[in-house]
């Protein structure tokens, strides 16, 4: 008899890899097969797959297999239309392909923007997962707008333009105001048109498919009220999906998600948060998408500078820049005393080192659940989609950061200086906010080992197929 043999499919955007290729190693580990899939183009820009025992990598034409989409002026639903029926077929022939070779796929997992992968496998006759990369508490709003019983957003006929009813109340958390839940699902944003539909879609293919799971990158002692308002799925929270080494410590070689899209700087970074006091270092990193204002930059170097403290920032440079060498930047880390600026860098290794002492970040879900993993209190400037929940959530819900204000779309310097201060000091705030860390750290990483909330689900998960 075959073992279980799962194609785990991911958009090649690094915030998407990272989750879902230690999905599939996870899968791995538990003695089944696991494929992890992406675009020919994707997988060709992958560095340092990782291997492990069981684990395998293929991929399917988008039908851009270089880099000829983003060199053209097509629009993003242009895209998303052509990766939807050139995956669709394509992604097909792949399965039927592993099959004949003696690996006959039994299952697949899918990601956010990959709905039409739950239609692939309606027609061959497999299950399939929707793996939730954002929060639960997202998924949970998604659920509230778009469910076919009362959601605003229920139908293809449903208007795009009208405004959600607010607040948006989960029993036993703070109300949700339309700054509080996903942009991507209000109507002023420029990518609701295209987001709302593919959303509608993944809650459509649930309800209406006997087969369907959802797996979701979060553990039940975190989000188990938000998980409690959907009761028609069959739901399994199976985080923090962290290397193996940084959570349930089966493997101790698993140290960075593997698969990475940028290339790692050429400074010694290791070396250099060596060198400085423990709880001391301020990281600061927006993510792999967003690109941030030139005069927000030069505020948060500012603040950085003027805080007095040592910081590891990556940055990522925006398109007009180009190989220009930016002078301010590079003036400035001439002293490296006061801080590193680089490109890219292993992230929860930075986390998990001695120096860190907190993190400046856009609060993307990744970011979010590696730091409450490592420990790291939170300074959050959330950027766009699910990032304001998450705000929300690790500010007044888990006590893990506080959030920065901003003035006219920009956090000020002062404002930064006045983050640092409260968790960088020894202040009542600060103390509480570590203390906050703490417990959420030690319950993270009890779900993930053996006999924990995450660990049980994924196995129940798996022998439940």
């Amino acid at each position: 008899m075959n073992k279980q043999h799962f194609l785990v499919i991911s958009l090649p955007a690094q915030g998407h890899i990272n989750p879902t290729l230690q999905l599939a190693k996870n899968l791995a580990r538990t003695g089944a097969r696991a494929t992890f899939v992406t675009t020919v183009y994707g997988l060709n820009r992958m560095n340092n797959l990782p291997t492990q025992d069981g684990l395998f990598y293929s991929s399917f034409s988008d039908g851009y297999d270089d880099d000829s989409w983003m060199n053209s002026n097509n629009t993003v639903d242009y895209f998303m239309n052509d990766l939807k029926i050139n995956g669709s077929k394509n992604l097909k022939d792949l399965i039927q392909k592993i099959s004949d070779e003696g690996h006959p796929v039994m299952f697949l997992v899918y990601t956010i923007l990959l709905p039409w992968v739950a239609v692939v496998a309606r027609e061959i006759h497999v299950p399939s997962a929707f793996l939730v990369i954002q929060c639960g508490t997202a998924f949970a709003i998604y659920h509230h707008l778009l469910n076919s019983t009362n959601g605003v957003y229920s139908n293809s006929v449903s208007d795009f333009t009208v405004m959600p009813s607010f607040p948006i109340e989960i029993p036993g958390l703070p109300l949700f105001s339309c700054n509080d839940i996903p942009n991507i699902v209000l109507p002023n944003n420029h990518l609701s048109s295209i987001m709302i539909p593919i959303l509608r879609e993944h809650i459509q293919n649930l309800e209406n498919d006997p087969n369907s799971y959802v797996l979701i990158n979060t553990f039940d002692a975190l989000e188990e009220k938000s998980m409690r308002v959907i009761d028609k799925f069959r739901m399994f929270s199976i985080g923090p999906l962290v290397p193996s080494a940084f959570s349930d410590g089966n493997d101790p070689k698993d140290k960075s998600f593997g698969c990475e899209l940028f290339d790692k700087s050429e400074k010694n970074y290791h070396q250099w948060l060596d060198s400085r006091p423990e709880g001391s270092v301020v990281y600061v990193s927006f993510g792999s998408l967003a690109v941030l204002k030139k005069e927000q930059e030069k505020e948060i170097l500012r603040g950085l500078l003027e805080s007095e403290r040592p910081f590891l920032w990556t940055r990522r440079k925006g398109e007009d820049e180009g190989k220009k060498k930016n002078l301010e930047y590079d003036d400035v880390i001439i002293d490296e005393k006061l801080g590193l600026i680089v490109p890219w860098c292993s992230q929860m290794e930075v986390l998990c080192h001695k120096s860190i002492g907190c993190f400046v970040t856009h609060c993307g879900w990744n970011s979010t659940l590696e730091s409450l993993v490592s420990g790291v209190p939170i300074v959050g400037y959330p950027q766009f989609s699910d990032q304001t929940t998450n705000a929300k959530m690790l500010e007044e819900v888990w006590g893990i950061g506080v959030r920065a204000k901003e003035v006219e779309g920009i956090v000020k310097r002062e404002e930064l200086k006045r983050c640092l201060e409260i968790l960088m000091e020894n202040g009542e705030k600060g103390e509480e906010v570590k203390r906050s860390v703490k417990k959420w750290s030690d319950l993270a990483l009890d779900a993930v080992k053996i006999g924990g909330s995450s660990h049980d689900n994924l196995k129940k998960f798996i022998e439940g197929l």
